[in-house]
């Protein structure tokens, strides 16, 4: 942790995401109940009155870093056009992802696992609305058009198998970071080629 120094004086935007990184830099560090409203302040270098008057209470703002971590950005649809096999897509789909998870890839583990705040509703509704935007975004780039809800739900299986195996190199540290990228893509591939109806090449 580190003490309160002179603020210098910021943008509404800028301090809110400055808090922000702060909270996802905590959150990655220790469970939800070991961080303290105090902690956070500390971290971003701001007051409590500060911290609670851009995100309300602990809660509100672990609720906001889950959302800015799963809810991944877009992927270019310019630069999908640009990958005419399936390998290449499926890369680019992975590249995507990883390229993501390369910011905060400790808090991406700790807020899909047990360290949150247990069974809340509103951040199941985040993660499993991020699932299957994901989901129809990877589905887009492989060249699905018209996602099935049977689609959807592969994509959604192999997400699950994703966030296992981010676990697995993050946490557990038993795959590379290469090693993530070859078995992302491989099962990717694999999915699209034998899994999704129609069958993609």
């Amino acid at each position: 942790m580190q003490p309160v120094t002179a603020r210098r004086r910021l943008e509404p935007d800028e301090r809110r995401e400055q808090i922000l990184e702060a909270a996802m830099r905590l959150f990655g560090e220790r469970p939800y109940a070991a961080v303290s409203t105090t902690d956070l302040a500390l971290e971003a270098g701001v007051t409590r009155g500060l911290l609670h008057h851009y995100f309300g209470t602990k809660r509100d703002l672990y609720v906001e870093v889950v959302r800015n971590l799963v809810i991944l950005p877009r992927l270019d649809d310019e630069v999908a056009a640009t990958a005419s096999t399936l390998e290449e897509r499926a890369e680019l789909c992975v590249d995507w992802f990883l390229g993501v998870l390369g910011t905060n890839p400790r808090t991406f583990v700790a807020v899909l696992g047990a360290e949150g705040v247990g069974d809340d509703p509103e951040i199941e509704q985040i993660l499993a609305e991020a699932d299957d935007l994901a989901a129809r975004k990877v589905l887009k780039t492989l060249g699905v058009r018209r996602p099935t809800a049977a689609q959807r739900a592969a994509i959604r299986a192999y997400g699950g198998m994703l966030k296992v195996a981010v676990r697995e190199t993050v946490r557990e540290r038993t795959l590379t970071r290469r090693d993530l990228r070859s078995l992302l893509v491989t099962t990717l591939i694999a999915v699209a080629r034998e899994v999704l109806p129609p069958k993609l090449t």
